[in-house]
């Protein structure tokens, strides 16, 4: 029994290693102290215990105290997705945006005006509305998740609080959104 355990543990851990998977680690962000002005309450939250969780940063309340501001806005609305033959709403689509921002002590922007969009889709009926805007607030809050993950790979790209030429994170903007699908 105990040497079947061992086996299986064994190739579970040699899938994982073949496969390229690594646990995120450390980071080493080029400033210590993160002022983060805007966004929501809890994207902020989670943003602050990434960032102090999982590096030597701390998030700092005043922007005075600290090496970068993170500027963070965003978005959130529906869209009809799909219709029926009688016109009736089946699907929506859920798009989040957070827009965002890195700016030195010293006034250098570090990241420019970057965008990350995230959609997506949500059935529909008139018999589940309370469940249905349930859902809604899961989506959103998942979205938010997501979106607080890839700004977190985006600030580890910064490597210096003042870039030389050709040293520039370069801004992300959501690709164009797909055609509505024919009626």
């Amino acid at each position: 029994m105990i040497r079947k355990s061992f086996l299986m543990l064994t190739c579970s851990a040699l899938i994982l290693s073949a496969c390229g998977f690594q646990l995120r680690g450390q980071q080493d962000y080029a400033f210590k102290r993160l002022a983060v002005a805007g966004g929501a309450p809890a994207g902020v939250a989670r943003l602050t215990r990434m960032v102090e969780g999982g590096s030597d940063t701390v998030v700092v309340n005043n922007a005075a105290n600290a090496d970068a501001t993170l500027r963070l806005s965003e978005g959130q609305g529906t869209s009809v997705l799909t219709l029926n033959s009688l016109g009736v709403v089946e699907e929506y689509q859920i798009n989040y945006t957070l827009n965002y921002s890195l700016v030195g002590a010293d006034g250098t922007l570090l990241i420019p005006p970057s965008a990350i969009a995230l959609n997506r889709a949500m059935t529909y009926s008139d018999q589940y509305s309370q469940a249905k805007s349930a859902e809604y607030d899961l989506l959103i809050a998942d979205m938010r998740n997501d979106a607080v993950d890839q700004l977190m790979r985006r600030l580890s790209v910064v490597h210096t609080l003042h870039p030389g030429p050709g040293q520039q994170v370069p801004g992300v903007s959501p690709r164009a959104p797909l055609p509505p699908p024919p009626l």
